[in-house]
C-alpha cells in the first residue's frame, strides 16, 4: 500500500494528471510533486519542489525528507525530441532512471518507472506483440526503454527493490497537450478538428498504433502499484493495451461529430521510421491476469469525452 508518494517529473503529460489522481487518492499532503521547473497548478494543492532528477543527493534529500515510501520517475525525452538529440536523451532518460533505482535502493522504496510501446522494434512481431519476445528498437528512446526494464529488473533481482513498470501506448489526453512523441498526433487532431475542422498529419494514412485514454492511465499506474507482488512475474513492464487505430480510423470517428473535418498528410520521414517501427497492437494478457487490467475506453467513447470536454475549452480560448 502506497502512503507518500514522490513524483519526479510531475510537470510532464503523465505527471501533471497522475499528481491530482494520487492526491485525491491518497491524500494531498502524501503526494510530494517535483520537477525540473515551477509548475504553479501542482503547487496549489500540495507539496511541490523543483528537484534536478539528474541531481542524485537532492534525489535522495527529498525523498528522506518526506518519507517516501513509492518513487514515480516519470522523466522522460519522448522519441521525436530524442531523435534530434540522441546524446541529451540518454543522459536525461538513464540518468534519472539510476538516480531513482539507487535512492530507491538506499531507501527502501517501491518505484515505478513508464516504458514504452517504443520498446519495441522493427523486427518485433507487429499484431498482438507478445510480452516477451524480441526488443531491438531503432530509437534512442527505445534503447532506455529498454535498458530501463532489465535495470529494474536487475534492481529487483540483486537487491529486492519493488520496481514496477508498464509499457504504455500512445497517450492521449484532453488536459495535456503531448510532448514531442510520434503518437501525439493523435492528441493534436482533436484540437485542430475542433478550431480549425481541419489536420495535417505527419503519421501515414496506414500506420496502426496502440493508444490509451489518460483516465485509463491513471488508473492502471495506481493498481499495478496496489497489486500483490506475490501475483507478479513480470515486472518490467507490463503490456497494457486499449485501442489501436489509423489516422482515418480517428478521422473518420471524428467526423461523426464534426461531419466536415478534413485530414490532410504532410508525412515527417522521421516520424513515419519511428512508427513503422513500432507494434500495430500488444497483447496484454499478462497485465490482465497479473494484476487485473481492463481498459474502460475505446475510440467511440474517447472521442466522444475528447470533443464534449475540449469545445467549450477552444471556444473560450479563441474568444478570449
Amino acid at each position: 500500500m502506497m502512503k507518500k508518494i514522490l513524483i519526479i517529473g510531475a510537470g510532464g503529460q503523465i505527471g501533471s494528471e497522475l499528481t491530482t489522481y494520487l492526491r485525491g487518492i491518497y491524500g494531498d499532503a502524501n503526494v510530494v510533486a517535483t520537477d525540473v521547473r515551477e509548475c504553479k497548478g501542482l503547487a496549489e494543492n500540495g507539496p511541490f519542489e523543483i528537484l534536478d532528477a539528474l541531481n542524485a543527493t537532492a534525489v535522495a534529500s527529498a525523498v528522506g525528507r518526506h518519507h517516501i515510501d513509492t518513487i514515480f520517475n516519470l522523466v522522460a525525452l519522448l522519441s521525436a525530441v530524442g531523435e534530434r538529440n540522441p546524446q541529451m536523451a540518454w543522459g536525461v532518460n538513464m540518468g534519472a532512471l539510476m538516480n531513482s533505482l539507487e535512492v530507491a535502493r538506499q531507501h527502501h522504496c517501491a518505484l515505478f518507472t513508464p516504458s514504452s510501446i517504443g520498446a519495441f522494434g522493427p523486427n518485433s512481431p507487429k499484431d498482438m506483440t507478445p510480452q516477451d519476445t524480441i526488443m531491438q528498437p531503432t530509437t534512442i528512446y527505445g534503447i532506455c526503454k529498454v535498458t530501463g526494464e532489465l535495470l529494474g529488473n536487475y534492481y529487483a533481482l540483486k537487491y529486492g527493490i519493488d520496481t514496477r513498470s508498464i509499457r504504455f501506448p500512445g497517450i492521449i489526453s484532453n488536459l495535456t497537450h503531448p510532448g514531442g512523441g510520434t503518437t501525439d498526433y493523435a492528441v493534436e487532431i482533436y484540437y485542430e478538428a475542433i478550431k480549425n475542422r481541419r489536420y495535417t498529419c505527419a503519421v501515414p494514412s496506414d500506420v496502426y498504433m496502440d493508444m490509451i485514454y489518460m483516465p485509463d492511465v491513471l488508473r492502471a499506474c495506481v493498481e499495478l502499484m496496489e497489486a500483490d507482488p506475490s501475483k507478479l512475474v513480470h515486472r518490467n513492464s507490463f503490456n497494457i493495451a486499449s485501442m489501436s487505430f489509423t489516422p482515418e480510423i480517428i478521422a473518420a470517428e471524428i467526423r461523426r461529430h464534426i461531419p466536415d473535418f478534413v485530414l490532410a498528410y504532410d508525412v515527417d520521414p522521421v516520424k513515419e521510421s519511428i512508427s513503422r517501427s513500432w507494434p500495430d497492437r500488444l497483447d496484454d494478457t499478462c497485465a490482465r491476469e497479473e494484476w487485473g487490467w481492463n481498459p474502460q475506453w475505446d475510440l467511440p467513447r474517447m472521442t466522444e469525452d475528447m470533443i464534449r470536454v475540449l469545445t467549450p475549452r477552444l471556444v473560450a480560448e479563441s474568444v478570449g
